[in-house]
């Protein structure tokens, strides 16, 4: 079947000590199009941003050995150093390198953190440093041809459509768009009492990708899909709508045996539901 969209794994789903060819191969043999690379706040995931263009193209022929690739990058490197921290220095490198990483992979969209801080107190004054780091950052990616997209998050900052649009339409360019977790957004939909299709639409024409995701009121990770809160068929219709034709299931491996099993469960589910809108 010619598939109308892509379905991408992120890689956090899988043990940390596979080798890449073991999570291109068992992504593909699940269902999957693409992987979704993480760097996230950890020394470890960080390093890759220093890794030479040698060592990522080798990364890149790997995925294609396995008729796979790196579809996108989940960014959550900025939690532990926010656009809107003191540290402007680190996270603007974080950025840069991140951008780079992408260029040299082939790699087109990065999701980014909607957070202006963290482990610190959201206040005006971090508000605006994420904003002025923002248009930094935008004008780094715009020069590269790399697509950006916020995450919408589980803090209040940004955890709806409607709240990144301020930020999308205050910054105005085409590199910088929304790549919501519908999860969370459901999680913010049942706290302030309001349709989670009502605030998908806020975002039309801005958004990039959709991160599949379960939760439950209060819980943000390690649901199991199909045993929380979120309605996947309505939302996922109501994207689909919008014209999105790029998803990841946001899953987690958690030290569980049956993590392999707990892949293909979510590909079926994705799949299943977004094989009928073809």
């Amino acid at each position: 079947m010619n598939k109308k969209y892509k379905l991408g794994l992120y890689e956090k789903a899988m043990p940390s000590d596979i080798t890449w060819t073991e999570k291109f191969q068992i992504a593909k043999q699940a269902g999957f199009d693409y992987i979704e690379i993480s760097i996230d706040e950890s020394d470890e995931k960080l390093e890759r941003l220093d890794w030479t263009p040698k060592k990522i193209h080798d990364l890149t022929k790997t995925a294609w050995n396995v008729n796979m690739q790196i579809g996108s990058i989940c960014l959550s490197g900025h939690r532990k150093y926010p656009l809107g921290g003191l540290d402007t220095e680190r996270s603007l490198e974080i950025m840069e390198k991140a951008i780079n990483f992408a260029v040299e992979a082939g790699i087109r969209v990065i999701q980014l953190a909607g957070y202006d801080v963290y482990y610190q107190k959201s206040t005006s004054e971090t508000q605006d440093r994420f904003l002025r780091n923002l248009r930094t950052a935008v004008s780094m990616a715009a020069k590269e041809g790399v697509l950006m997209g916020f995450e919408t998050m589980e803090t209040l900052f940004m955890d709806t459509v409607e709240k990144a649009m301020i930020y999308v339409k205050e910054i105005s360019s085409p590199y910088l768009g929304i790549y919501p977790d519908i999860g969370n957004l459901n999680n913010a939909a049942l706290l302030y009492n309001k349709d989670i299709c009502d605030d998908l639409t806020k975002g039309d024409s801005h958004l990039i990708a959709v991160h599949i995701k379960e939760t439950i009121p209060g819980h943000y990770r390690n649901v199991p899909f199909e045993t929380g809160f979120v309605d996947f068929r309505k939302i996922l219709t109501q994207t689909w709508k919008m014209g999105i034709r790029r998803y990841v299931t946001e899953l987690w491996y958690t030290n569980n045996a049956d993590w392999n099993i707990k892949i293909r469960e979510a590909a079926i589910l994705a799949n299943g539901i977004l094989d009928t809108f073809i």
